[in-house]
């Protein structure tokens, strides 16, 4: 089982729950287009795995509370959700209808540390450890828009983006941020380019 490799501390009921995610989420993206429908032949790689990449720089500790912005099809809040049982998760879209498919998925997979809201976080008051995004937006407009989230009197928090390309802008603005290279975990042309960022919240 290549998931297994990739994360040996993955026991065998979190192996069931992937497999049932992947399977869940193919039947519905064939009904209503999460992502694109050439991505969907690399769910495993693209998504998944690049959501779990995360927890190779991250081990939260019980009860960090994580918000997922722009969650989309569930990417990454539901991987590390199955990883991170003890982690408390709010995932946050605009889209109606890709939040009422991520709360059926859940409810299949008996996912019980997530939550889910319909809404732009710009009108979210709520407060967490660790603000999570994936292709939301450019880092200049994100990172104004949900540093009123994050909880200040934490030893760590701090937002963590899964991003590809240059960080021109990002070492520029965040002279204490964390850049973490994925080509080293993983094999795949895909991974060549991407990173996990971390900006503390001392950085804002």
């Amino acid at each position: 089982m290549e998931l297994k490799k990739k994360f040996p501390v993955l026991s065998n009921s979190q192996i069931d729950k992937f497999l049932l995610f992947e399977k869940l989420f193919k039947n519905w993206n064939y009904k209503v287009n999460l992502i694109s429908r050439k991505d969907i032949n690399f769910l495993f790689e693209r998504h998944i795995c690049y959501s779990l990449a995360i927890t190779f720089f991250f081990k939260f500790k019980s009860k960090t509370k994580i918000l997922d912005v722009g969650t989309g099809g569930g990417f990454p809040g539901i991987p590390l959700a199955i990883f991170f049982p003890e982690v408390e998760f709010t995932l946050i879209d605009r889209t109606e209808k890709k939040i009422k498919i991520i709360d059926s998925i859940k409810k299949e997979l008996k996912i019980k540390n997530v939550k889910t809201k319909v809404g732009d976080v710009k009108n979210l008051k709520s407060k967490f450890n660790f603000v999570l995004g994936r292709a939301v937006t450019k880092m200049e407009k994100f990172v104004p828009l949900v540093k009123k989230n994050i909880l200040m009197h934490n030893d760590e928090s701090g937002i963590i983006y899964l991003k590809g390309g240059e960080l021109l802008y990002e070492k520029e603005k965040f002279p204490n941020i964390k850049i973490y290279k994925l080509k080293n975990n993983f094999k795949s042309e895909f991974f060549e380019t991407k990173k996990v960022i971390y900006i503390p919240k001392n950085d804002f």
